[in-house]
Formats: C-alpha cells, sequence, structure tokens
C-alpha cells in the first residue's frame, strides 16, 4: 500500500511539473483538410500577408480561401499554417519592401470587419478607429480617379487606382487633401479621419477592390 502511494505521488508531481513548469509551444493551427490535393504547408511569420504569400507562389488569392477555408471576417496569424496545393517546397517570403504590396492607411483599431453587419449594411472593408493622429495616407501608390465631399453616408470620400487592377477606398474623410486626377506615392498624406453619415465615431472606412469585387482587406495588410 505504501508502495503504492508512494508512486501515486511521483505520477501527481510529475504531472504538476509539466503544468507549471514547462513553457507551452507556439499555438499552430491544424492544417486543414485538402482532400488529396498534392502540395505542402506554408508556416506564416511576421509581416507576411496572404496576398504576398499568394504572389510568391504565383496561386490566386481566392484559392487559397476556399482551400484553407479562411472566414472572410479574419486575417492570417503568426504560426498558422496555409496549405498550398501543387507545389513542392516551401519558399521563402522577403519581407514586405516593394510598391506592389499595400500599407495600413492609418494606424488604429478595427472595429467593423469585412463582411460584418454595420448599421444594418454588409461591410464591404474595414472601420479603423485613429489611435491618435487622424492622417489618412495611400495604402498603395496609383492616381485619384474619384474625390467626393458628400457621398451618402460614406461622407467625403477618395478612391485610388493603382493601375493593377486594384483599387482603394477612403471614405468618412473629415478633410480631403487630394484631387481627381493627382498621382500618389504609397504612403503620401491624402486625407484626415472623421465624421460622416448618422455615426458620430471617427473612424476610417477603407476598401481594397479587385475590378468591382470588394476584398478583406486584411488578407493584404501586414500584422
Amino acid at each position: 500500500m505504501k508502495n503504492k502511494l508512494i508512486l501515486l505521488f511521483l505520477l501527481l508531481a510529475v504531472c504538476l511539473f509539466n503544468f507549471i513548469g514547462c513553457a507551452p509551444e507556439p499555438y499552430i493551427q491544424a492544417p486543414p483538410q485538402t482532400f488529396g490535393v498534392p502540395g505542402i504547408y506554408h508556416k506564416v511569420e511576421k509581416g507576411q500577408t496572404l496576398w504576398r504569400i499568394s504572389k510568391i507562389y504565383n496561386i490566386e488569392l481566392d484559392e487559397l480561401v476556399r482551400i484553407n477555408k479562411i472566414p472572410d471576417a479574419t486575417n492570417i496569424e503568426i504560426n498558422q499554417m496555409i496549405f498550398i496545393p501543387n507545389r513542392e517546397k516551401e519558399l521563402p517570403i522577403p519581407i514586405q519592401s516593394d510598391n506592389d504590396d499595400f500599407i495600413w492607411p492609418i494606424n488604429g483599431k478595427i472595429i467593423s470587419t469585412f463582411g460584418s453587419t454595420y448599421h444594418n449594411l454588409i461591410n464591404k472593408g474595414i472601420n479603423i478607429e485613429p489611435d491618435d493622429k487622424l492622417d489618412i495616407i495611400a495604402a498603395k501608390s496609383g492616381k485619384v480617379v474619384f474625390e467626393a465631399e458628400n457621398f451618402g453616408n460614406y461622407g467625403k470620400t477618395v478612391i485610388i487606382d493603382h493601375g493593377d487592377g486594384f483599387s482603394t477606398v477612403y471614405a468618412r474623410c473629415a478633410k480631403v487633401l487630394v484631387k481627381a486626377g493627382d498621382s500618389i506615392q504609397r504612403g503620401a498624406l491624402i486625407a484626415k479621419a472623421g465624421l460622416a453619415g448618422r455615426d458620430r465615431r471617427t473612424y476610417l472606412h477603407f476598401e481594397i477592390r479587385k475590378g468591382a469585387l470588394a476584398q478583406n482587406p486584411l488578407f493584404y495588410l501586414p500584422r
């Protein structure tokens, strides 16, 4: 009986040590079911976007979203495993550097995600509440193709065409600092965030469009 108690004590001690004395492994999302499709898994690192991953592996972003079953209202996370179909080896993803990449148009907190319902409307972008500065910058280089002082609930709005099938929308601005026809460099100041319509909360409504189709900005913006 005494030996059994000692053995039980030792087992409890080992379990307790493992529980409080060992750091847990970093979280890695379980790979999605691939239904026999050949391919590899890419482990997401800091600063990588789904958009850049799709470019490096030369695969359509929509295909990556579909096969990995990524919800529209989410973004990819560090250590997440992304299945890349019909590829044989994992490729290095360089730190965001070229002018084809998107950057955040304003620093702040996301208060409404892509596809969510906001004021009984489906959000076609994301709403970002500024941290402190109200500066809105161009997420990518391009040409201003639309500027309006009062575009319904969007308020003061700017649209930039990036010349590659993509455009970005910046709405609810307090002040617009560019005009239609202006060529804009990525990171250039284009407007100030403000208020619009029935909502008295200050935020930027930001959209990325591919042709006429709204995209989830979180798939394109670095984290």
